[in-house]
């Protein structure tokens, strides 16, 4: 445009006459006939001077019969208030040809580009919601290989959660019964420790390993055999019964261990009269002691003793009840001590085999040659033997499935926690699922709005050459045919 203003060409006020042919050309496309060409050439685009050329040329042909006897268009159409009167406006100081070189300014640096960078934003789009997409579905399938995975380590299958834990805590006591009967093979592990600690100690140490010799002789017996020696005649086990799914307001569920609860309260074990106890205070209202400041133990209280009675002890002779009625494995602090115990063998044996590998060391061969014949007759192979079948009972009572179900045997309702920890994750894979959907919705529009506009930018390409080649030839007119090519646009 400066081209041509500098070169007078055109006027540097053109943009008036511009708006004044553009009012007349709105005026005039409203009382066209009916032409296939002219409808197209009136829709869908900029109707610049050579439309308008091509206009007045259909209608001088549709409008031939409506010339009156001096040779003018009698059609308003063809008036000179219309098409002709605009295309002498056009013709006026060149203003088609600056309008032209404004179309395609406007075209190269803004509409252009534009649609360019709209396409480049869908298609970034589209990478960014496929890259989702896929993290989506990894998300997904990780999340559901962690519910499994964690389903797997708790041994169930995860249909339902609840109800399997539930049952695999039925299944406990007879796991644990396994285990105590696998410690029966534990006898010359435990003789041969015996032997080791009597020999280094030089004096009578004892028994050592109390609770391990004892499931070895006796099994997983309950805690009332372990305390008291004998075999109880009843067994009262504490029911593990599923949580309530709903916890009323203020009410605690304690659980069945421990002490029994009446209808009117709690029982301690402790009876006034059992005890022997006088407490000195009288109900009658004509005693003159009710209203001292002070209390009467009685004539013995100088030999008062009070006895705290043990665990258990409350429940009539012969009857396990309460943690008494549990085994060795499922009580707490009588497994851990379990547990202990085998732990202390396991390390015993492995430093014993340790040293039996060192064949150079002269200090401690020398030191067990007046050793018993139970320690001198050992070799590495039977040591290590020792080691592993201990460490398989170590691992069966302390992995991670095993922990889960002690502690849904001391608390049912960590039964709930774990549903949700693990429904979780379910969850989430589910949600992940959802958002790999919706990514793929997204991603499709993206798509389709590429695919929209791609058709718009080919067009305004081929109309934007179409002015290129129209201002060339119209310019190299006005210079005796020379050629002129209009630079820096790449098209």
């Amino acid at each position: 445009i400066d081209w041509l203003v500098d070169r007078r060409h055109c006027n540097l006020k053109w943009q008036g006459l511009v708006l004044t042919i553009r009012e007349k050309i709105n005026a005039a496309i409203q009382d066209m006939p009916e032409n296939e060409e002219i409808a197209q050439l009136l829709s869908g685009s900029y109707i610049h001077y050579f439309h308008c050329l091509r206009i007045v040329d259909l209608l001088k042909g549709t409008e031939a019969s409506t010339k009156n006897i001096f040779g003018r268009y009698s059609s308003q159409r063809m008036k000179a208030s219309d098409w002709q009167e605009i295309v002498a406006l056009y013709e006026k100081d060149n203003t088609y040809l600056v309008e032209l070189s404004s179309l395609l300014v406007r075209n190269v640096n803004y509409e252009i580009p534009s649609l360019k960078k709209q396409i480049a934003k869908c298609q970034q789009l589209q990478q960014e919601y496929n890259r989702k997409e896929e993290e989506g579905q990894a998300g997904a399938a990780e999340m559901r290989e962690q519910f499994y995975h964690s389903c797997k380590q708790y041994g169930i299958t995860g249909d339902n959660v609840r109800r399997e834990l539930l049952a695999l805590v039925k299944d406990l006591p007879s796991q644990l019964a396994d285990i105590g009967a696998a410690a029966q093979s534990l006898g010359e592990a435990i003789d041969l420790y015996q032997a080791c600690v009597g020999f280094v100690c030089e004096c009578s140490t004892g028994q050592v390993l109390p609770m391990l010799r004892y499931v070895q002789k006796r099994g997983n017996s309950t805690v009332y055999e372990w305390r008291t020696g004998t075999e109880p005649s009843v067994v009262e086990r504490p029911h593990l019964e599923a949580p309530p799914e709903q916890v009323e307001e203020d009410a605690i569920d304690w659980g069945n261990f421990g002490a029994e609860a009446t209808s009117e309260g709690i029982d301690y074990g402790i009876s006034a009269e059992a005890a022997g106890i006088d407490w000195g205070i009288s109900l009658d209202s004509d005693s003159k002691e009710a209203g001292s400041d002070e209390l009467d133990w009685g004539d013995d209280a100088a030999v008062l003793q009070i006895t705290v009675l043990e665990a258990g002890t409350e429940a009539p002779e012969g009857v396990a009840r309460g943690p008494d009625a549990l085994t060795l494995l499922e009580y707490p602090e009588t497994r851990n001590q379990f547990i202990d115990e085998l732990m202390e063998l396991e390390i015993f044996l492995s430093q014993r085999a340790v040293e039996m590998s060192e064949e150079a060391d002269i200090l401690s061969v020398s030191q067990f040659q007046l050793a018993p014949a139970t320690l001198q007759g050992q070799t590495k192979g039977k040591m290590v033997t020792m080691v592993s079948v201990l460490q398989d009972l170590i691992g069966r009572l302390t992995n991670l499935r095993m922990q889960h179900l002690f502690m849904i045997l001391a608390s049912p309702r960590y039964v709930d926690r774990v549903t949700e920890f693990l429904q979780q994750k379910l969850k989430q894979s589910q949600l992940l699922a959802l958002k790999k959907e919706l990514m793929v919705q997204k991603q499709q529009e993206a798509l389709q709005e590429q695919a929209a506009l791609e058709p718009k930018l080919d067009l305004l390409l081929e109309k934007t050459r179409e002015l290129q080649k129209l201002i060339e030839a119209d310019i190299s007119k006005r210079y005796n045919g020379r050629p002129v090519n209009l630079m820096g646009t790449s098209l």
